[in-house]
This record gives C-alpha cells, sequence and structure tokens, in this order.
C-alpha cells in the first residue's frame, strides 16, 4: 500500500543542490512526489510509495548532497497523492 510522508528540511539546504539530490535519491528508490524551496529557506520534500523505500529516503534528507548542512528534519504524514514522477521546484 502507498503510504505518503511530507519533510521540512532546514539548514543550508538552498543553492548546495538539494532539490537535485532529492529527486535522484526518490528515482533510485522508485518514490515519486516533489521538493520545492520555500521563501524561509527550508525545503519542502514529499515523498510516496512503501514503508521501507519511505525510511529509506527519509534518512538520506539528513544527509543531503555534498555541499548541505542539514540542521533538522521535520516530518509528518500526508495524505496519498496519485503522483508519477519526481518534480522540483522553487
Amino acid at each position: 500500500m502507498q503510504q505518503c510522508l511530507k519533510a521540512w528540511v532546514f539548514g543550508k539546504v538552498q543553492g548546495v543542490g538539494y532539490r537535485l539530490f532529492c529527486k535522484r535519491r526518490a528515482k533510485e528508490l522508485g518514490l515519486q512526489g516533489y521538493a520545492l524551496n520555500l521563501p524561509d529557506g527550508r525545503v519542502e520534500v514529499l515523498i510516496c510509495g512503501d514503508e521501507a523505500q519511505l525510511n529509506k529516503m527519509i534518512e538520506s534528507l539528513y544527509l543531503g548532497p555534498t555541499f548541505a548542512q542539514v540542521l533538522g528534519v521535520d516530518v509528518e504524514p500526508a495524505d496519498p497523492q496519485h503522483r508519477t514522477g519526481f518534480m522540483t521546484g522553487g
């Protein structure tokens, strides 16, 4: 059964390739969703897929790409989304 989570990642996560990192990792894990830059400097990430893959993605969000400095990740359940692929924006 498909589940969805929404995460807000904060720290130095804009201007460092964080959204592209999310897109690549989500594709590797077979997840759908999006990553968006927010005006307050955070990145919002929606991911949908099976529980094991979601957990791997959340672990990856704490790491981020090489130049990111992730200070924290807030995660909550989200309504299931009928998405295909992974989009980036913001």
